[in-house]
């Protein structure tokens, strides 16, 4: 892949470990699509879903994919990107069950007690170098980011998982039919977000915690 628009700014050999991406929909799928561009290639795809014909509406998917496995839909977009990235990329199509992972972490499955469970099941693992996590409503979204060597961070990204999967959808947008709202600009907006605060910390400038954008009206905060 042809990485001269990008190289000077992002070297992706700096990347000395495995990207982990648990959930592959509209967060998921399009930070590994930021990545792939960036010229990163050894991600681990964990999704245990198929692709439904809504979710063409806020994710990368394509027309051919619905009824597929995210995992593996999405790992033929990133080959199509970037061939190189075939012998890097390991799917996982039966989603996370308590394996123990190393490396970068990306939390984008859509269930806050599967998270919690990650970060709970990991956190004093020291092969883990970092934690990055999404929330998407309809018009906004947060990302969470904790570096594994700062425990005061670790123990913060915990702390803001501290509520049920049920909570959860109850502050969640619903269609009248009982689908989940989302709209492609916030998916794209906090991914684009989350990378550039994954950029940094390789670049050695460390992580924001806590960002809380609300998309539409512009407004943006950064801890």
């Amino acid at each position: 892949m042809d990485l001269s628009k990008s190289y000077e700014y992002f070297q992706p050999e700096k990347v000395d470990a495995r990207i982990h991406m648990i959930g592959c929909g509209s967060v998921g799928a399009t930070i590994a699509e930021n990545l792939v561009r960036l010229g990163l290639t050894n991600i681990d795809l964990w999704d245990m879903d198929v692709v439904n014909p809504h979710n063409l509406a806020n994710q990368i998917f394509r027309q051919q994919d619905v009824g597929r496995s995210k995992a593996e839909s999405l790992a033929d977009i990133l080959f199509e990107l970037n061939p190189e990235v075939k012998d890097g990329i390991k799917l996982h199509p039966d989603g996370w069950n308590g394996q123990k992972l190393n490396g970068y972490v990306f939390l984008c499955v859509d269930n806050i007690e599967l998270r919690r469970q990650i970060v709970e099941k990991h956190f004093d693992n020291p092969f883990i170098k970092a934690m990055l996590d999404f929330r998407t409503l309809l018009e906004s979204a947060q990302h969470y980011a904790a570096d594994w060597s700062d425990h005061k961070m670790k123990e913060d990204l915990l702390n803001s998982m501290q509520f049920s999967h049920d909570e959860a959808k109850d502050e969640t947008p619903v269609s009248a039919c009982g689908i989940t709202l989302g709209v492609a600009p916030t998916v794209r907006a906090i991914c684009a977000l989350g990378v550039a605060n994954f950029v940094n910390f390789i670049n050695g400038k460390g992580l924001k915690k806590l960002l809380i954008f609300d998309v539409f009206n512009f407004d943006l905060l950064a801890f």
